[in-house]
């Protein structure tokens, strides 16, 4: 069952790839990282742990960021 969840977050990780906005799939890696970092919680692994909530942060910070800047640069030409 373990294992599961660790094949489920690399999943994630893959899905993510196929999304169409910038912001969607940091979210997604996001949510995968978070996936990670609760295996490695369940596997006692302090370096999984650690660096998935670090890229989990910069993940949904970023994505909560972009909205604003994909607006400026996707506006049409005149």
């Amino acid at each position: 069952m373990l294992d599961l969840l660790g094949w489920l977050a690399t999943a994630m990780f893959v899905a993510s790839y196929f999304t169409r906005q910038p912001a969607t799939l940091r979210r997604v890696q996001g949510l995968a990282a978070c996936m990670w970092a609760v295996y490695g919680t369940l596997i006692h692994a302090m370096p999984v742990i650690v660096a998935n909530l670090i890229v989990a942060g910069v993940a949904v910070a970023s994505s909560l960021r972009m909205p604003a800047a994909e607006a400026v640069t996707s506006t049409p030409e005149r």
